[in-house]
């Protein structure tokens, strides 16, 4: 069947561009468009923090600058091997906001990378794949850490 919209979580870390071939792959065998997605951290202020000197503030506001440009290098790329793609940077809470984006962008599949850690890290920090599987309204591909390229 013919998938018209993708969504495409990515983290910059090493993973991600395993999930990017996969996703590429996938839209190139289903024809359609891929929605790539980074969810930035909300800005302290957002979560209730006191967000201190400008400098803080300055630094935050060049972290946001670096992950716009890796994102939209990322889509660039893909435009370039002939993907239909479109970048989103958004803040907010992880697994909540690329529900909402994959909801909002109708799409009709989830493809983000695992990033292969352990039972331990899993019950301390969470796991964005594991709220995503859980949560998610649409199917859900997972991409292994260690999936071959």
């Amino acid at each position: 069947p013919y998938m018209k919209n993708l969504l495409v979580p990515v983290d910059f870390s090493p993973v991600t561009m395993t999930v990017l071939k996969q996703a590429e792959n996938v839209s190139k065998c289903m024809g359609g468009k891929i929605w790539l997605i980074h969810v930035a951290a909300p800005d302290p202020d957002f979560i209730g923090l006191n967000i201190g000197p400008q400098h803080v503030r300055d630094w935050r506001a060049e972290q946001l600058r670096e992950e716009h440009r890796g994102i939209q290098k990322m889509a660039i790329e893909l435009e370039e091997r002939g993907a239909d793609v479109t970048p989103i940077l958004v803040q907010g809470p992880s697994i909540q906001t690329i529900l909402n984006e994959a909801d909002k962008r109708k799409v009709e599949m989830i493809i983000l990378g695992s990033h292969g850690h352990g039972a331990l890290y899993s019950v301390l920090f969470g796991s964005v794949c594991e709220g995503i599987l859980h949560k998610a309204k649409c199917p859900v591909m997972i991409v292994p850490a260690d999936w071959p390229d």
